[in-house]
């Protein structure tokens, strides 16, 4: 894609940051509170939770470390099956590159671009450990189907709900639909902790327990009670930095070693004062979709990209379809483009990028993803940050560019 500027560009920040945001920050700096796994972090990960309706939230330093570690607690043992979407950014699924698995990719519905429950359902079987999906661009995966064909076979669903926030599903929030949720507060992403942060919700105490652990720089292990062969506590211990565990019990195995994935407290706070601000964002978000809507509703052979009944989209990403052929796609990207709209194409099928054809995966085995970015699928800008003008001006790009694209059929 060449490097210049629009008139209507994808955003620098996809929320908005302002001055409650440089006040929340500066208080933190004006005060003597510690700077690193403090009360903000307790505030928004509670804030967080009572949102979302899981049992936990727990922040981490990142969307992608958030998965990498939701799939880890997954245990996959050698030989397992995880069955995976190709329609996401490749952080999804990235750290399964990692785990001696068999991965199974699971093409998705052609109108959500989310995994398809009926094709999970004939896919899934006893072999399956894990299911791993995202909610593309914002629109909530059929998780009732989802988690029951999962479940049926002893499989957990790790959601990635990176592009999710302020979407529902027949009321209840991305997260909480699955066994583990993922989120990311990406600079990109509907909600930011100044620039990077993500979240785990899980309901299981264990996992919650192990997660603790992880980003604490603790090693995720199996113990025993008992110091073993230690001698006798030091008459110093008390006055010993982390030595609370060295006399309590001894180690039986390790699973992995932990990490710090601590959450700053100048990126929670700022966290808090976001979470207060995502229905206004949300809301912005999808009053641009529906002013696309209505310019596409006014043309055969373009479709938008709708969240089935039930769901409320969050359009993280705005996406539509040419369904009049790869030409008129072709001829409205660049159209739109010399109007000064950017386009993006979202995302390219995962099982055709090089790292998962080494792992044998080939063209074909996912024929509605790969005919979406092949063909139809477009993305156009949809973030709070557009003016009343950038926005009346991408629509009418886009009204004279489909006129122009599909009179050439």
């Amino acid at each position: 894609m060449p490097v210049r500027s629009y008139e209507v560009g994808f955003p620098t920040r996809g929320s908005i940051v302002g001055a409650d945001e440089l006040a929340q920050i500066s208080g933190l700096l004006r005060s003597d509170g510690v700077l690193s796994a403090g009360r903000w972090r307790e505030r928004f990960e509670r804030l967080f939770r009572d949102w979302a309706g899981s049992r936990h939230a727990m922040s981490v330093t990142s969307g992608t470390v958030a998965l990498e570690l939701a799939i880890h607690l997954a245990d996959l043992r050698p030989g397992a099956e995880v069955i995976v979407t190709p329609q996401t950014f490749q952080a999804s699924i990235q750290p399964l590159l990692g785990h001696p698995v068999d991965v199974t990719f699971c093409d998705v519905d052609p109108n959500t671009l989310n995994l398809d429950p009926a094709l999970l359902e004939d896919l899934v079987s006893d072999r399956t450990a894990a299911v791993v999906l995202v909610h593309y661009g914002g629109c909530p995966a059929e998780m009732d189907r989802i988690t029951a064909a999962a479940h049926r076979h002893g499989a957990i669903v790790i959601e990635d709900c990176a592009h999710a926030l302020g979407a529902t599903y027949h009321g209840r929030r991305p997260g909480a639909l699955g066994d583990i949720g993922c989120f990311s507060f990406h600079n990109s992403k509907n909600l930011t902790t100044l620039g990077e942060g993500g979240m785990v919700t899980l309901a299981r105490d264990d996992w919650a327990e192990r997660l603790e652990r992880l980003r604490s720089n603790q090693v995720d292990a199996t113990f025993a009670p008992g110091a073993g062969e230690m001698p006798p506590p030091h008459p110093l211990l008390p006055w010993m930095k982390f030595s609370e565990e060295v006399y309590e019990r001894t180690c039986t195995g390790v699973r992995r070693a932990g990490t710090n994935a601590t959450l700053s407290e100048a990126a929670s706070a700022v966290g808090v004062v976001q979470m207060a601000r995502l229905p206004e964002l949300s809301a912005r978000r999808r009053e641009i979709a529906g002013r696309l809507d209505d310019v596409i509703a006014g043309f055969e052979g373009v479709r938008p990209h709708k969240a089935p009944p039930g769901s409320q989209h969050a359009y993280h990403l705005y996406t539509f379809f040419v369904d009049a052929g790869p030409d008129a796609r072709e001829y409205l990207v660049k159209a739109l483009d010399q109007r000064g709209v950017e386009v993006q194409l979202r995302y390219f099928p995962l099982h055709l990028t090089p790292e998962w054809r080494w792992r044998g995966h080939r063209l074909g085995e996912c024929p509605v993803a790969e005919d979406s970015w092949f063909g139809r699928l477009v993305n156009l800008p949809c973030h709070p940050g557009l003016s009343d003008r950038q926005v009346a001006h991408m629509t009418e790009a886009l009204h004279e560019s489909l006129g122009e694209a599909l009179r050439l059929r």
